[in-house]
């Protein structure tokens, strides 16, 4: 039998269909959708469809097909795209078929639309240059793909667009019969010339990085394009382009409002540093950029994969995902405003599903930490809090002055002392479990459970007002 997975986000026009597709089929037993955090009832027509819909534990199309991957009954996974039109009737017989007859063990799908920009100008040249052997793959950016569970568990989800050509080369790699079938003529929504931006850094990076592992290419050269790219996306400019027009901003803290706990312990303890990093954590004797500065002098030297691991695993505080998505739905734009680094709170706005972050900027080099800390320049400029050099108030008037609204638009979610300034200044603020008495004090509401109750605080008005 066949397990079919969907990764999906806003998808609302076409699940329905893709859904009722998959299921058509009688060798599928199977239709697992897995949601990337839809605000437009994509999860929920998927549902009715049929499919049993699941969460995405990361936001990215990648975490969202390892996802479907471990959730899955079968051996054999098939793998479609949450927006297809126009589907052959046989194309889940012809993409597994191979499969089925022990001829292969992954399966990519070649279509008749024409190949993207991205493919053509991008990913068949590198696979020419890098992996000739490959080259004849005229699809290997495509999503459709059918694959052994046991050999899927074993190789790298990348959580970006470089995800689908990532499987097809470690699948190679690993020894794998890899062959590519046609499925005739698809019709596939098309991306915006800024997504196809991302989309070819991605693939790029991904290809790169492999033909590095297979001794084709220097690894140094793929460290410092990562690192380059990653402090590209740490610039807020970049992520505001993403976010689009904004009506209605909501701006969180990070270490006890979005996570259960503090980043940093939690990446101390896997590098035993807790001993230094004790003295400096709370100790406001000390100015908050010296302070933070050395903390991340702490961690020098420090693998990129450290801290990653320790942004995933710090536990979301209960209710934090329907929060966020909740605020989303009603029209906000979510932000992850934090004094810890950017790229713990990158991944935590992925486990959150929200829509940007403003953080500080750790620096790597060769794949490890140097110490050296950018701090974010919107906490500094422009200078409106009079109290502090760098503080989250100054973030939120610099967003206001970008999107062109006001502080009435705002909501403000923090549970300690260095949220305060933001509660204040926000038309609507909410202390989450707050630190001290002040922070309560300084919010217009208090939650003390659920953090999805906060969404009982802001919907109600925003009905009436609608009223």
């Amino acid at each position: 039998m066949i397990s079919v997975v969907i990764p999906v986000v806003d998808e609302s026009e076409t699940i329905g269909s893709v859904v009722e597709f998959a299921r058509r089929n009688e060798q599928v037993s199977e239709v697992i959708v897995v949601d990337d955090g839809s605000i437009d009832g994509t999860p929920e027509l998927a549902r009715d469809a049929g499919a049993t819909v699941v969460t995405s534990t990361l936001l990215g199309k990648g975490a969202s097909m390892e996802d479907g991957m471990r959730a899955a009954r079968n051996d054999i996974l098939l793998y479609l795209d949450g927006d297809l039109r126009g589907l052959r009737e046989d194309l889940i017989e012809a993409m597994t078929r191979p499969i089925v007859d022990d001829q292969a063990d992954f399966v990519k799908a070649r279509f008749s639309r024409s190949a993207g920009r991205v493919t053509t100008l991008t990913a068949r040249p590198l696979l020419r240059l890098f992996f000739p052997e490959l080259a004849h793959f005229e699809q290997p950016l495509g999503g459709i793909i059918a694959a052994r569970r046991e050999l899927l568990a074993r190789l790298r989800f990348e959580n970006d667009y470089g995800v689908d050509v990532g499987l097809l080369l470690d699948a190679a790699a690993a020894g794998a019969r890899v062959v590519e079938v046609d499925i005739g003529h698809i019709e596939h929504d098309s991306h915006s010339l800024e997504v196809l931006g991302d989309m070819a850094g991605q693939v790029v990076r991904s290809l790169l990085a492999r033909a590095s592992r297979c001794g084709r290419l220097r690894i140094g050269q793929i460290r410092e394009m990562a690192e380059v790219e990653r402090q590209m996306q740490a610039e807020l400019s970049v992520a505001l382009q993403r976010v689009g027009q904004v009506q209605r901003l909501a701006l969180f803290d990070m270490d006890g409002t979005l996570l259960d706990g503090r980043f940093v312990e939690s990446l101390a303890g896997r590098t035993d540093r807790q001993a230094d990093l004790a003295p400096l954590l709370d100790n406001y004797d000390l100015p908050a950029p010296e302070r933070t500065r050395r903390i991340a002098g702490l961690f020098r030297g420090v693998p990129i994969e450290a801290f990653e691991e320790a942004a995933r695993a710090v536990p979301l505080v209960p209710g934090a995902v329907d929060a966020v998505v909740g605020l989303r739905r009603a029209g906000y734009r979510v932000g992850i405003v934090t004094d810890s680094f950017h790229i713990a709170a990158e991944i935590v706005r992925r486990r959150v599903f929200a829509d940007f972050t403003v953080a500080h900027l750790m620096k790597f080099r060769r794949g490890k930490a140097t110490g050296n800390l950018t701090l974010s320049p919107p906490m500094a400029s422009p200078r409106t809090c009079t109290k502090h050099d760098y503080c989250k108030l100054n973030v939120m008037h610099h967003l206001l002055e970008k999107m062109g609204i006001d502080a009435g638009s705002v909501l403000a979610v923090g549970d300690s002392e260095n949220d305060v300034c933001l509660l204040q200044a926000a038309g609507t603020s909410v202390a989450f479990q707050p630190k001290t008495e002040g922070v309560r004090a300084a919010a217009g509401h208090v939650v003390d459970g659920d953090l999805s109750e906060i969404l009982d605080v802001v919907l109600p008005r925003r009905e009436t007002a609608a009223g």
